[in-house]
C-alpha cells in the first residue's frame, strides 16, 4: 500500500553522465540525488541492476543476484590506490549521448581485473576483512555466480549446458577441480561483486539520508544462461541435458503483433511450491535489503503466464497455464510481513485474477498516461480512474517518450488529449507531468526524458528490436532549463513534497 502523496524520476544509472562510457555510481549519481531533492521529488526508479544480457537488456541477467560491473564508480578504485591516474584515460570513442557496450564492456572490465590484482598483490588491512566477510555472508548466491562466470569464460562464453557434462550435472568432484583451477578468476568475479555492492550501499545511504528512496526493479523471470539457472536446475522447466522445455513471452499485444518471446525458461512451480518458495524468498529478501521498494516486472505471470515451446520462433503459439498466486504472496508475506513494499506491474493483457491477486495483497498496479487517448472518457489509464493506490507514468522504459508519442500520434488521439488536458499541447510533455500530479494517485513517476522533453529518439527501449536498445544518457546541459523548479512547484502544489508538508 502506498499511503503517502509523492513523486519521483524514472532514470537506469547507466544513463547518467560520466567520461568512461557509462553512467556509474560516482559523483554524477550523488549529484543526480541532490538534483531530485531540488526537484521536490522522493523517488528514484532504476531498472533491474543485474548484468546486461542479450541485446544489452538488464532483464536478462547472468545472475538475480550480482551486480552490473559497468556501474562500479573507477574513480573511487582509483582513489584507494588500486588504480594509477593514467588507467583512467578515456577510451576516445566513448560518446556522451550514447552507451557503446562494445567499447565500454572490455574497457571497463580490464580495469576492473587492475584494481584486482593490485587489491590481492597489496598488504592485508581493514578492506581485505571487509572483502573476506562479504565473501561469507553472501556466499549462498556469490559463489555460484562467481563459479558460472569463471567457467562460461573458460568454456569461451559457451551457453552452460554445453559445457562438459559433469560441469553441466554440476558433480562435485568436477566443481571441486574448477574452482581449483580456475581459483584467480573467482576471485576477480568476487572482487567486482564487492566494490558493486560496497558502493551500491554507499549511494543509498546517502540517498536515504536526503530523503529519497530507491525503487528497484525485479523481473519475475530470469536468463536461461545464468547462474541461477545453472545452480537451481531443479527450479525450471528443463529436459534431462539441462535445456529448455518450454519458455517465457506474451501473447500479441501493443507492443507487438507477434507478440513477445522472451526465451527465459519457465518455473516448476510445484517443486518452488514443495520448498516454501525458498528460492524466491531468498531473491526478494535480497532486492528488499538492495532497494527500499520493488517493482516486480509481469505481475500477471504469478496469475497466469504464457507458456511457449522452446524451439518456437515467436510467441503467437502459446497456451496460459497457471501461477503460484497467493500462495506465493502469502509466502512473502510470511517472510517480510503483510505490508509488501511491492508495487506490480499489471500492464498488458489482465484478467479478474490477476486483479484478484493484485488486490488481495493490497498491491499498487501501474497507470501509463500514453495509453489513455486510444477510445474515449471511460479509458482505464485516464487519470479521472486513478485510485490512490496506484503508481502512474507518463510512460515507461518501454515506451515513447511523450513527445515521441505526441509526434506518432493519431489525430483522433491527439485532439482528445487537447480536450482531456484542456491545452493546445504544445509543450505535451509538461502537460502529461501536470495531470498525473494532481491526480488521485499516491506516486507518480516521469521518466527523466519527459522532464527534459526529449523526442522519439530518445527513448530507452523499444520492445521487440534486438538493437540500438537501453543506450541512452544524458547531459547536464541538457537538463539545465528550470526543470527541477517546475517539478519542485508541482510536487508543493499537489501535496507530494514531503519536505514541505
Amino acid at each position: 500500500m502506498l499511503s503517502t502523496r509523492s513523486s519521483g524520476i524514472l532514470l537506469h544509472p547507466t544513463s547518467l553522465p560520466g567520461q568512461f562510457g557509462s553512467g556509474d555510481f560516482g559523483e554524477n549519481a550523488y549529484r543526480f540525488v541532490d538534483w531530485l531533492v531540488s526537484a521536490g521529488q522522493t523517488y528514484w526508479q532504476m531498472l533491474p541492476l543485474g548484468e546486461v544480457g542479450p541485446g544489452n537488456s538488464p532483464y536478462m541477467s547472468s545472475s538475480a543476484f550480482a551486480g552490473n560491473i559497468l556501474l562500479i564508480d573507477l574513480e573511487e578504485l582509483e582513489r584507494k590506490g588500486w588504480l594509477k591516474p593514467e588507467d583512467l584515460i578515456p577510451h576516445p570513442g566513448f560518446q556522451a549521448e550514447r552507451m557503446d557496450y562494445a567499447l565500454a564492456q572490455p574497457y571497463r572490465e580490464e580495469r576492473l581485473r587492475r584494481a584486482a590484482k593490485y587489491f590481492f598483490m597489496s598488504a592485508k588491512g581493514v578492506e581485505h576483512l571487509d572483502y573476506l566477510e562479504f565473501c561469507e555472508k553472501e556466499k549462498l548466491w556469490l559463489d555460484d555466480y562467481a563459479l558460472f562466470k569463471s567457467i562460461r569464460q573458460a568454456q569461451n562464453f559457451k551457453e552452460w549446458s554445453s559445457w562438459p557434462a559433469d560441469l553441466v550435472r554440476r558433480e562435485t568432484s568436477a566443481l571441486t577441480l574448477a574452482r581449483n583451477e580456475l581459483a584467480n578468476e573467482l576471485d576477480f568475479w568476487k572482487f567486482s561483486q564487492w566494490c558493486f555492492y560496497r558502493q551500491w550501499f554507499d549511494l543509498k545511504k546517502y540517498a536515504n539520508e536526503k530523503g529519497v528512496q530507491l525503487i528497484g526493479d525485479v523481473p519475475i523471470f530470469v536468463a536461461y544462461d545464468s547462474a541461477d539457472v545453472w545452480s537451481n536446475q531443479a527450479l525450471f522447466e528443463l529436459d534431462t541435458a539441462g535445456r529448455p522445455t518450454l519458455v517465457a513471452g506474451v501473447p500479441p499485444d501493443y507492443f507487438s503483433e507477434t507478440g513477445q518471446l522472451w526465451g527465459n525458461p519457465l518455473y516448476r512451480w510445484n517443486v518452488h511450491e514443495d520448498s516454501g518458495y525458498a528460492w524466491w524468498i531468498a531473491r526478494l529478501r535480497y532486492a528488499l535489503h538492495s532497494f527500499d521498494k520493488v517493482r516486480i516486472d509481469h505481475f500477471r505471470g504469478f496469475a497466469n503466464y504464457w507458456a511457449v515451446p522452446a524451439n518456437a520462433t515467436t510467441a503467437i503459439n502459446g497456451v496460459w497455464m497457471p501461477g503460484p498466486g497467493e500462495k506465493l504472496f502469502s509466502a512473502f508475506q510470511n517472510a517480510f510481513g503483510t505490508e509488501l513494499p511491492i508495487i506490480a506491474e499489471d500492464l498488458g493483457l489482465i484478467t479478474p485474477d490477476v486483479i484478484e491477486l493484485r488486490d488481495q495483497f493490497n498491491l499498487p498496479g501501474m497507470r501509463i498516461l500514453q495509453f489513455a487517448f486510444g477510445e474515449d472518457e471511460s479509458n482505464y489509464f485516464l487519470p479521472h480512474h486513478y485510485v490512490a493506490n496506484a503508481v502512474a507514468y507518463t510512460g515507461t522504459h518501454d515506451n515513447d517518450t511523450s513527445v515521441g508519442w505526441w509526434n506518432s500520434a493519431k489525430e483522433h488521439e491527439k485532439s482528445f488529449a487537447q480536450r482531456y488536458l484542456g491545452c493546445d499541447c504544445h509543450e505535451i510533455n509538461w502537460q502529461f507531468i501536470k495531470a498525473l500530479s494532481v491526480s488521485a494517485a499516491n506516486t507518480v513517476l516521469y521518466p527523466l526524458q519527459d522532464v527534459m522533453g526529449l523526442g522519439g529518439q530518445h527513448r530507452m527501449n523499444f520492445p521487440g528490436t534486438a538493437v540500438g536498445n537501453w543506450e541512452w544518457r544524458f547531459d547536464w546541459a541538457a537538463l539545465n532549463d528550470g526543470s527541477a523548479e517546475k517539478l519542485a512547484k508541482f510536487a508543493t502544489l499537489h501535496s507530494r513534497n514531503p519536505r514541505t508538508i
